[in-house]
Order: C-alpha cells, then sequence, then structure tokens
C-alpha cells in the first residue's frame, strides 16, 4: 500500500499549480481521496464531525441502496417475464433487469459526472461527493422504460439547477435526484407516468397499485379494486408490483434504513415522523370515508407505507443532511409534515396519487425556516430561566 501511495504522488505532481495537467486537478483529487484518506479539513459544509470524512459518508449511502437497487433489477426482470407469460428464472429475470436497468444508471452518472466536472474545473475545486449518491438515486426513481437521453437531460437539469447553482455539495436548497426527477415528470409526462411506463414490454400496460386505488369509483371498497387488479399488503411490501426502478419494495428499503442507521448517517427521528405524519393524515381520511367519498379515503392507512415511493422516499431523500432539517426537534416537524403531505397530493388529488416527491421537495423549502424557529425558541427559553 505504501507503494502504491508513493506512486500516487508522482502522478499527483502533474496536476500540481503550474503543471500541465493542473485544470483536471479535481479529477486527480477525486481519485486519490476515494482510494485513500486525505488528511485535509472539510474548508465548508457540510462538515462531518467524525473520524469518517464526507466521501466515507457517500460511500455508505450508496452501500445502503445495493438491495433496493438488486432487487429493482430482479423485479425489472420478473415484470418483463410475467408479462410475457414466460417460465419464472431468478438468473433470467436478473439478466433482463440489468440489460434494462444498468443503461440507465451508467447514463446518470456519465451525465452527471459530465456537469460534476466541469463545474469542479472551472470553479476550482474538488468534484463533490454527493454525485455518486445523486446519480444513483435518481436512477432508482425512473421507470425501466425511461429512454435514455430523457435520463441525460433529467440528471443534467438536477445537478446544475437543483445543485451548482446553489454553489455544490452542501449548499443545495433541494434534494438534486428529486429535482432531476419533477423535471422529467413535468416535461415529458408521457415516459415517466401513466400505466405504459412501468413494465418493459412493448404494448403492455398495467397500473400501479396508486394508479388503480386512486381510479376506483366512489363509495367502491378500494382494497376490493386493488385485489382485482392483482395487488395485495403482501407483494407490495415485497415489492413484485411495477413501478419505479428502486422504489417498489419497501423491504429493501428497510434494510438499507437499517444499514443507514448501525452506521449513524440516517436520522431516525426524520424517517419515524414521517411515518408518523402519514398514518395520522391517512387515518383522519379512513374515518372521513363514506359513499359519498373518494374510494382512496378508505384506504387502511398502514397501506399507504408500502405504497408507491414512500419508503424509498423516506428513508433515502428525505434524510438528506443538506436539504433536511438540522435540528432535532426541527426534524421531526420536518418529518411529519412530509408524511402529511404525501397522504394529502395522494387522496385530495387523484389526478397525481404519487406526493411522496413533491412533498419532500416543499419541505426542502421549509426546513431552513423550520429550524430557525427551532433555534429561536431555545434561545427565548433559555433567557427566561437565566438568573
Amino acid at each position: 500500500m505504501k507503494f502504491f501511495e508513493e506512486q500516487l504522488k508522482k502522478v499527483g505532481q502533474l496536476f500540481e499549480k503550474g503543471k500541465p495537467l493542473e485544470k483536471l486537478y479535481p479529477l486527480y483529487e477525486a481519485l486519490d481521496t476515494f482510494l485513500l484518506t486525505p488528511g485535509k479539513t472539510a474548508p465548508k459544509a457540510p462538515f462531518v464531525r467524525d473520524a469518517v470524512d464526507l466521501k466515507r459518508v457517500m460511500s455508505l449511502v450508496v452501500l445502503a441502496l445495493v438491495p433496493a437497487t438488486l432487487f429493482g433489477i430482479y423485479n425489472t426482470g420478473y415484470q418483463i417475464e410475467a408479462a410475457k407469460g414466460l417460465a419464472h428464472s431468478f438468473w433470467a429475470a436478473m439478466a433482463a433487469g440489468a440489460w434494462k436497468v444498468i443503461p440507465i444508471v451508467l447514463v446518470s452518472y456519465m451525465a452527471g459526472g459530465f456537469w460534476e466536472v466541469l463545474f469542479a474545473v472551472t470553479r476550482k475545486h474538488e468534484i463533490n461527493e454527493g454525485f455518486f449518491v445523486t446519480g444513483i438515486l435518481f436512477a432508482l426513481t425512473l421507470p425501466p422504460t425511461i429512454p435514455l437521453w430523457q435520463v441525460a437531460v433529467g440528471i443534467s437539469f438536477g445537478v446544475v439547477f437543483g445543485k451548482e447553482i446553489f454553489g455544490g455539495t452542501g449548499m443545495n436548497v433541494f434534494n438534486p435526484a428529486l429535482v432531476a426527477r419533477a423535471f422529467l415528470f413535468f416535461a415529458y409526462p408521457g415516459q415517466i407516468s401513466g400505466s405504459t411506463v412501468w413494465v418493459a414490454v412493448d404494448g403492455y400496460t398495467r397500473a400501479t397499485p396508486l394508479a388503480v386505488a386512486a381510479a376506483a369509483p366512489r363509495g367502491a371498497s378500494v382494497v376490493q379494486a386493488l385485489a382485482d387488479a392483482g395487488y395485495n399488503f403482501s407483494n407490495m411490501f415485497y415489492g413484485f408490483i411495477p413501478g419505479s426502478i428502486g422504489e417498489t419494495s419497501a423491504l429493501a428499503c428497510l434494510a438499507g434504513l437499517a444499514f443507514l442507521l448501525v452506521t449513524r448517517v440516517a436520522s431516525w427521528r426524520v424517517v419515524v415522523s414521517c411515518a408518523l405524519g402519514l398514518l395520522v393524515m391517512s387515518g383522519i381520511f379512513y374515518l372521513l370515508r363514506g359513499s359519498d367519498r373518494l374510494a382512496f379515503f378508505a384506504l387502511p392507512p398502514y397501506w399507504h407505507l408500502v405504497m408507491g415511493g414512500f419508503a424509498f422516499g423516506a428513508v433515502f431523500m428525505a434524510t438528506d443532511p443538506v436539504s433536511a432539517a438540522a435540528t432535532d426537534t426541527g426534524r421531526w416537524i420536518y418529518g411529519f409534515l412530509i408524511g402529511v403531505l404525501t397522504v394529502l397530493i395522494r387522496v385530495v388529488n387523484p389526478a397525481y396519487p404519487e406526493g411522496t416527491m413533491l412533498a419532500i421537495l416543499f419541505m426542502n423549502a421549509f426546513a431552513p425556516l423550520i429550524d430557525y424557529f427551532v433555534v429561536e425558541n431555545h434561545i427565548k427559553r433559555r433567557l427566561r430561566v437565566k438568573p
């Protein structure tokens, strides 16, 4: 290892100030700090008050996404087999899923990486590690049928307008992956919504559970409508349903959450409060159910936990330390309101049954304000008890 370190330093001399490859120093720095632990102090936010540096924290998040990624690949192939009426084969499903998913991930990384390097070279700063997380998060929120050029356009918008215009990693107000996803949804709704985009088989249509629930007629049993479409709580929890690549399995998201909590990367307060807000709001709608109400009102509250992208969003998006609330009390408020808004968007607006993305983006905007009032309240309380 010592020999390898010495050779890397010799190569690094070519990238020093005044040397031929000076402008490409961010590329060398990214490789150097990826392979070896850097002996530098972070010059700006976000700061990690731990022996583990920011690059390692981002690596842990990527590792936590492995279960959702692998299951997303498998489920994509599984849905293809089911649509074509083929006999199920685990390895065949993995191969078919990988053929669809891996190009999406690669394009997301290549297009996003281009902008990261360009801004790093232009601004003469290090390549931000947050790109490793943004690239895979964005890919996992997409349907397997998404055109690759739209993947490139979406991640470009997310990196440039969701992060770089604010100053880069640690300065962004909104989660860049969600900004990219929201841009694609509103710019190209035909390729990211509807019943034709979730299974990678031409001419095959199947609505997601949320779409089925939203389309159920007033006064009808929403649970029965889901059952008629082939959905129950079990297959939604495990993830054997059509949907965005990495969002279908609540179980895979819980596996990632366990890893993030053990490594103390994610805040459990945000995740728990998201679930509480969702259960409270959906419980209120459940109590208001009736024959004159939308069928979605009668969906049992706990079903919302395993439907759509809520589990994925609560675990991997809402817990983003940059765009989330920073105070403990603020995290409770922030997460609770995300849960509440998710249900409000899902139930009250049948035209847009998935509300997690917009709920998180909306609360990203209010996270600094929440922290401000929490801190001000602490200051006022301490002043009252000051002798």
